[in-house]
């Protein structure tokens, strides 16, 4: 059985509410008794899961000197998503008469970028997040942290070729909007209504030339100031809720 390490009070909670039955075992920082820890140690007694209280240094170790908040949790691995789960989700919206808003990572590889768009895409209600399968973060327990729990609720598909599933995407009425600086058009000018996928490109290099060739439309974040980019997940919350707006006028 693979497992893998989580850690943080929002990430366990978040496993414990939404996928008690990957837990293994918790590890929590002996003497510490709080308003925030003290649930979490009883649910995962509710739950019959193995409590171990660890000194500080040892839970370093284990989450590899991450901010562990005091807690780690030992969980089965989650299944990763993929093209045909994907595919599953645009039938359930389409039978629901919901338009997709969908985010594309391209070239994203920071742990710790990944995990703050997750939190900012579920902010957002994004249905699905989609990576492509190399060149790209993985979800690791820095990034399950930085997510603040969105991690566990936001579906994160990877796929082996994403100008394939860009192509899919489109047959399947999708309208892809992908980030570019040089792009004419601003974020702003752009309509973003109907069902719509996002990309967004790695910093400094931004989307790669196949994934660029596969978009609809292009747009950018206007800057007025000395600076010329954004930090991805910045970048990310500024065009989401620029789509969320005009989709809650719509």
């Amino acid at each position: 059985m693979s497992s893998e390490i989580a850690y943080g009070i929002h990430s366990i909670s978040a496993i414990m509410a939404n996928e008690p039955e990957r837990l293994i075992e918790v590890y929590a920082l002996k003497d510490r008794k709080d308003d925030r820890m003290a649930p979490l140690i009883s649910q995962a007694h509710s739950l019959g899961v193995s409590v171990q209280y660890m000194s500080r240094k040892v839970l370093d170790d284990k989450s590899d000197g991450e901010q562990h908040q005091g807690i780690i949790a030992r969980v089965k691995a989650a299944k990763q998503k993929d093209e045909a789960d994907l595919s599953d989700l645009l039938a359930r919206l389409n039978q629901q008469n919901i338009a997709p808003l969908l985010l594309i990572l391209d070239g994203v590889t920071d742990p710790h970028n990944l995990g703050a768009v997750l939190r900012t895409a579920d902010a957002a209600g994004v249905h699905g997040v989609i990576v492509p399968k190399d060149r790209s973060a993985k979800l690791t327990g820095t990034a399950r942290k930085v997510a603040c729990g969105a991690a566990e609720v936001m579906p994160l598909f990877v796929v082996t070729n994403l100008a394939r599933s860009l192509k899919s995407l489109q047959n399947e009425g999708v309208w892809i909007v992908g980030t570019a600086g040089e792009a004419e058009q601003d974020v702003f000018q752009k309509s973003m209504t109907g069902p719509l996928a996002l990309v967004m490109g790695a910093e400094g290099t931004g989307m790669r030339r196949l994934t660029r060739e596969n978009c609809d439309d292009l747009v950018k974040i206007p800057m007025a100031g000395s600076v010329s980019s954004l930090n991805v997940s910045v970048a990310t919350g500024v065009i989401l809720f620029e789509a969320v707006r005009q989709r809650t006028l719509a």
